[in-house]
């Protein structure tokens, strides 16, 4: 199943992504095989997640995900951790 996802990263910012593994992304993005822009900011932390039923809605929401402000993943990873405490 794609997912479109948020990590939190050690600096403070937020990186976006899309992957079908959820778990073994964010584990290839910690010991640093993931993304080039989270390599420099390690630990990352998942702050948020959707799954989608076709790579291509992942993929948008990814795109949409990446053009939020600052405060504004903020207050998704925020709602979403209320809503879903224990993510992986």
């Amino acid at each position: 199943m794609p997912y479109a996802y948020m990590v939190l990263c050690a600096d403070g910012s937020y990186y976006a992504g899309c992957a079908i593994d959820l778990k073994k992304r964010i584990d290839a993005h910690n010991k640093g095989r993931g993304a080039k822009y989270t390599r420099a900011r390690l630990p990352v932390k998942l702050a948020y997640y959707e799954a989608f039923e076709t790579r291509s809605g992942a993929l948008k929401r990814e795109a949409a995900l990446k053009k939020l402000s600052h405060r504004q993943k903020e207050e998704l990873a925020k709602s979403f951790a209320k809503a879903a405490p224990e993510v992986l």
